[in-house]
């Protein structure tokens, strides 16, 4: 196994990273609140892949193993909080939704000086504030452990468009379209449609962060049509894909 890199504490600081660059698995004692002010954020597990856009924010529990990886040029905003301090009460990685006060206060809180000054304490008890009302978003693809189902899941991460249904990649893996289906729910927690659309949009907004038009990217993650790309996008996330790009 390799070794895991371990920060005591989680720190807080804003980072750029350059689109692919990515920070590798490491874990901190502290618990962490990861924001991207520009780009596209995702956080690895053994357990799977959590996304954020600008208007979400990753929260990664104390101990938790974890890799970031860029999409589009990342602006990254790393909020440390004591590990007795977990207003939600949150032992998972989650997405959460950031109102646009919240990203103002994490904006603040994650450039310097970073100090125990009155007002810096008074910044994150309006932070913590703000981050209990965040409401959780399933913004999650979960890693397969069975070789059947992890076969069927990277072939549409190779190709999010392919347009077959789950007993056709049943007959490729080798396994039945019940064994699937089960298999889903047990393992990933969800069916395969709404696995798909979660895959759909993670490569969704990794093309967009890269600036592809909106079109390609809605015919490549297999869409039927750029308004049926649009209305699940702007449903998922409260944007339409057209300004992914131009939001502040």
């Amino acid at each position: 196994m390799p070794d895991i890199r371990h920060t005591p504490e989680a720190p807080t600081r804003t980072l750029t990273l350059a689109p692919g660059e990515r920070i590798d698995a490491h874990r901190h004692d502290n618990h962490q609140i990861v924001y991207a002010g520009s780009g596209v954020l995702a956080v690895t597990t053994d357990a799977g892949t959590w996304f954020a856009p600008g208007n979400r924010a990753i929260w990664v529990p104390a101990g938790c193993v974890h890799a970031h990886r860029a999409r589009g040029h990342l602006e990254l905003h790393l909020l440390g909080l004591p590990a007795d301090t977990n207003p939600l009460g949150l032992d998972a990685p989650t997405v959460l939704t950031i109102s646009p006060l919240l990203r103002e206060l994490i904006l603040a809180a994650t450039r310097g000086p970073h100090t125990d000054s009155p007002e810096r304490l008074r910044l994150r008890a309006v932070l913590l504030d703000q981050l209990r009302a965040s409401p959780q978003e399933p913004l999650q693809l979960p890693a397969p452990t069975d070789p059947r189902l992890t076969a069927v899941c990277d072939l549409l991460h190779h190709n999010p468009a392919d347009p077959r249904t789950l007993a056709a990649l049943g007959a490729t893996a080798g396994a039945g379209e019940r064994t699937l289906s089960r298999l889903f729910r047990r393992e990933l927690g969800m069916t395969f449609p709404q696995w798909r659309t979660q895959l759909r949009l993670y490569h969704a907004l990794r093309m967009l962060a890269d600036e592809m038009p909106v079109t390609s990217v809605a015919h490549r993650c297999g869409w039927s049509s750029t308004s049926a790309f649009i209305d699940v996008f702007r449903r998922a996330f409260g944007y339409t894909p057209g300004t992914h790009n131009r939001r502040p």
